[in-house]
């Protein structure tokens, strides 16, 4: 599970490095994972959490929407695509970095307390673009490679973190449930946020659809037929 996480963020960066997407290819990939991951939060965890019949447990969905809204504030919305490298120069984006590292942190929570396949793919498949994102906005600032690298790396292994912390922490295992429905409160922040601004002016876009529909459908196969 530590080594998918990582790989996934390295072929990310690969992707950026090696066959350097256009803007266009990035947003579909963006809206690729955007609906995968709204479909696995929405046909998979969502129920799980309210099989518990916990009360309120809306409410920590609710504050997952509110901590991701804090956290893209201070990423000014890098988790979907809005990042500029001319606005950073060459000083270190320390905004940028705790708000995209506290994000991955959290996602890997649950999957330290208990395996999840559903999330875990999901969280993977969202990595993939951002890293690519990320990568690109780099590649396109003034920070040394060194700093690149370090910045980087330390993406990658937030979420390994999250989870290798959580498995050994009782109090965090107690408080399963809950821990899950703020994850998907931030799941469901970040996909609707991409799906949202997926198309330009709101004008129906046939790729970024069918990028949609295919997110869709690999969710759902996933959900009930593997």
């Amino acid at each position: 599970m530590y080594l998918a996480l990582i790989l996934s963020v390295v072929i990310g960066v690969s992707i950026a490095k090696f066959i350097a997407p256009k803007k266009k290819v990035i947003q579909l990939f963006l809206s690729f994972s955007g609906a995968y991951l709204l479909s696995v939060t929405v046909l998979h965890l969502l129920p799980e959490v309210f099989e518990s019949q916990q009360k309120n447990i809306g409410i920590f969905i609710l504050l997952g929407i509110v901590v991701q809204t804090v956290l893209e504030y201070l990423s000014k919305g890098a988790e979907h695509g809005h990042i500029h490298a001319h606005d950073l120069g060459n000083h270190v984006p320390w905004l940028l970095f705790v708000s995209l590292s506290l994000h991955a942190f959290l996602e890997g929570v649950p999957l330290g307390i208990e395996k999840n396949e559903g999330m875990l793919w999901a969280i993977i498949i969202h990595k993939v673009p951002i890293a690519i994102i990320l990568a690109v906005f780099f590649k396109n600032s003034n920070l040394s490679l060194p700093k690149v690298a370090l910045f980087l790396s330390l993406f990658a292994l937030m979420t390994p973190l999250g989870s290798w912390i959580a498995k050994d922490l009782i109090v965090l295992q107690q408080f399963q449930t809950e821990i899950n429905a703020l994850v998907i409160g931030i799941f469901l922040h970040i996909s609707t946020a991409i799906l949202f601004e997926s198309s330009e002016n709101h004008k129906f876009n046939l790729k970024k659809f069918i990028a949609i529909i295919i997110g869709f459908s690999i969710a759902f196969l996933s959900s009930y037929l593997v």
